[in-house]
């Protein structure tokens, strides 16, 4: 039975999580009527006196609760089923309630991964307290799927930690830290791992008891009351103050989402009607929200994601210790790209040395990397000491010997076939035959490069995305002669480095590049005819793209993103020959953001707005943005739903899933739309395929609907039913 209900000293009781086949606790329907018995267990004790304190805990090492079951949550999020969602919300809060209304202490005794409604049975509880282990996370990440937490969650916060506090876990769906945790007040105290049983014990017996009665609720209010300062209790506990954080709240949700994530708001909303009108209203206002978000596209769509991500981290190579396999990895080539991974692998705890032939270049590697950990500090990310720790882990040379001793080698040189293939020579010439050698090529051919290699079957693509520490995406990239052991074991690297690998066949621009290759230079040719390079953001930008596709290019760079078109051109013809307003442009003194001039004028990372001189260097004389901004969103978006299309035709990769996958973690693609195919699949192809017909009549054949969507709008068919993942299983919502 999981959970039960045990007698483990005197007075002394608890509910014990042990799972027996997920590697985390997780609240399924089953394990909620047996926590249901073990809660009417507890009442009998209690009131036949036999038991003064409860623990709720766990058997399972490094999880608490992990939260809800996701695929019961999908279930009724892909049956649209709102009445469903308000009735399961419901029932749980009654469960939860009972926890509340134990009449003895009670205490959520946390180790490891607490999330969701693991959260949500601890807030039910009148005491919380965690081990110190630095793997120890509590969070409320349902916005993230968009959802809330139903289950008495955002009800309780607020009152338990204040209404900032609250709003920040509620609203970023980001865990907290065990130290951040105690010092909001979400946990009570804070015991030695290795002594966490017992302290935990020593905590029940100290509670105060009365008797068999309830336990003083003065002794958790006043408690709560003595960590908060003036300022705390001016915004947090009067009316004015609640008003002004919850309308700050409102206008930096509105800011950062559009309006596009109806979670957040629907969050403010429960928050204020709780706070205002009391727990009961509260808890009424969560179970209508959860009904109301998990009937919404969009919760739909972020599930899905959420299925394809998760498949992604835990395919095949999650099993059998592959991650394992590298112990020590050596990065040639110290640019910021270079500088990125090495930074990441020792981030995660894995020794690396970084090459380059000029000591300059050594020496602003490690100082880039050193900024990276810099930036963890302060965003309270990583402690100072461990910070220092994990740069230790880096080091850096001219010679090859450091490099040498490495299990996985990532050759992260200049975009140049001929400088690639000396280096990729030089490496396998020094490395061990077992270790692997990958490249971070975003263009070149994997298999020409191995074509001057011994042992190709130890070879593979891994692109990441600049900037590394940010960018979830990883392409692992198959050449022809590359054993699957190897794309396994780089892909659970991947995994190991928190990233989310998405596995491609080598081909021009693989998966990303190749697909939003043809949005950007859509975008040069809107640019050519006129368009005022801030307007043309703003398409992209209100569509749901985090930045338009000026800022993106001169985010990438002006050379590379021409050299990655001059490469596209060569392999797909003049449908995807590069615009001549950005040709004109590449040949110009305009470097990108990096340089400090592109489309746009920087300071460092921050853009001060268009540069007018830009329009002469493409040849443009008068930009307007009086233009067709549904137009110009139908000309950049679908080019790049046509090529996808391609992708698919090609055999990049198998399933619309990758597609989407990869698009919205490596191109910022909205996640609420679902993704680029899910886009297409939820406008119709039929419309696709029209409005694809037309542009190709008004603009040329580059428009012209690719053959698959063109078999799929007949058939009335749908990317996502056509193209599934791999074995027919679906990781997510249709």
């Amino acid at each position: 039975m999981n959970p039960r209900f045990d007698l483990v000293a005197e007075g002394v009781g608890q509910i014990i999580f042990r799972d027996p086949v997920r590697a985390h606790n997780v609240l399924t329907e089953e394990v909620l009527l047996d926590l249901e018995r073990a809660i009417t267990q507890a009442h009998d004790a209690a009131g036949e006196g036999r038991l003064r304190v409860l623990l709720v805990t766990s058997a399972k090492p490094g999880s608490f609760i992990a939260g809800a079951d996701v695929d019961a949550i999908t279930a009724v999020a892909a049956a649209r089923d709102r009445e469903r969602g308000v009735e399961i919300s419901r029932q749980v809060q009654a469960l939860f309630g009972r926890i509340a209304d134990m009449p003895v202490p009670t205490i959520a005794a946390i180790q490891g991964i607490c999330l969701g409604g693991g959260t949500e049975v601890a807030l039910a509880c009148h005491y919380r307290v965690s081990d110190d282990d630095d793997g120890t996370r509590i969070g409320l990440p349902e916005v993230q799927l968009g959802i809330l937490p139903g289950w008495g969650g955002t009800t309780r916060l607020p009152r338990l930690v204040g209404l900032r506090a609250a709003l920040d876990l509620l609203l970023t769906g980001k865990p907290a830290r065990v130290s951040k945790a105690k010092r909001i007040g979400l946990v009570d105290q804070v015991f030695p791992k290795h002594q966490f049983r017992e302290r935990c014990l020593d905590f029940a017996h100290a509670l105060p008891y009365h008797g068999g009665g309830r336990r003083d609720a003065r002794v958790v209010s006043g408690r709560r009351r003595g960590r908060r300062g003036v300022v705390a209790r001016l915004l947090d506990g009067t009316a004015p103050g609640r008003w002004l954080v919850l309308r700050m709240a409102g206008r930096r949700v509105l800011k950062l989402t559009g309006g596009k994530y109806p979670a957040p708001l629907r969050i403010l909303t429960v928050v204020r009607r709780g706070l205002r009108s009391g727990p009961t209203v509260g808890l009424q206002a969560e179970a209508e929200a959860i009904g109301d978000l998990i009937a919404s596209p969009v919760c739909r769509h972020l599930l899905g994601l959420f299925g394809w991500r998760e498949a992604a981290r835990k395919g095949p190579w999650s099993d059998g210790g592959r991650d394992a396999v590298v112990n020590r990895v050596a990065v040639v080539g110290a640019g910021q790209l270079g500088a990125g991974i090495a930074q990441l692998a020792a981030y995660n705890d894995l020794p690396v040395r970084m090459k380059d032939v000029r000591h300059e270049a050594v020496a602003g590697g490690l100082a880039y990397a050193r900024s990276v950990f810099d930036g963890a500090v302060k965003r309270r990310k990583l402690r100072r000491r461990d910070a220092i720790r994990k740069m230790a882990m880096i080091s850096g040379g001219l010679d090859y010997p450091g490099v040498a001793l490495a299990s996985l080698v990532v050759e992260a040189v200049v975009e140049r076939m001929d400088v690639k293939q000396a280096v990729l020579r030089e490496v396998e010439a020094v490395v061990s035959p077992e270790a692997m050698i990958v490249t971070n090529t975003s263009s070149l051919s994997i298999d020409e490069m191995a074509s001057v290699m011994e042992r190709p079957g130890r070879f593979a693509g891994m692109h990441f995305f600049h900037p590394v520490h940010r960018m979830p995406l990883v392409e692992v990239v198959a050449g022809e002669r590359t054993d699957p052991d190897t794309i396994e074991t780089v892909a659970a690297l991947a995994a190991r480095l928190g990233k989310v690998p998405v596995i491609t066949r080598d081909g021009p621009g693989f998966l990303v590049n190749r697909i939003i290759g043809p949005g950007l230079n859509e975008a040069g040719h809107l640019l050519g005819e006129g368009w005022d390079a801030a307007a043309l953001d703003r398409v992209w930008t209100r569509f749901g793209m985090p930045m338009g596709p000026c800022r993106l290019i001169d985010t990438i760079g002006m050379e590379v993103a021409y050299h990655a078109g001059q490469a596209l051109a060569a392999a797909f013809g003049d449908r995807l020959a590069p615009a001549r307003a950005l040709a004109s442009l590449a040949m110009s003194d305009r470097p990108g953001q990096k340089g400090g001039k592109g489309f746009y004028l920087y300071e460092g990372a921050r853009p001060k707005g268009i540069d007018p001189a830009v329009y002469a260097d493409m040849g443009v004389s008068s930009p307007r943005s009086d233009l067709d901004p549904a137009g110009a969103r139908d000309r950049t978006i679908l080019a790049m739903v046509n090529e996808a299309a391609r992708v698919l035709e090609d055999g990049i990769v198998p399933s619309a899933a990758d597609v989407d996958l990869g698009m919205i973690m490596g191109a910022g693609f909205p996640p609420f739309r679902g993704g680029l195919l899910k886009y297409a699949d939820d406008r119709g192809l039929h419309e696709i395929r029209t409005t694809l017909s037309s542009l190709s009549n008004a603009h040329g054949s580059r428009f012209e609907p690719s053959g698959i969507l063109v078999r799929l709008a007949d058939g009335g068919e749908s990317f996502h039913g056509a193209f599934p993942p791999a074995g027919g299983a679906r990781t997510g919502p249709a």
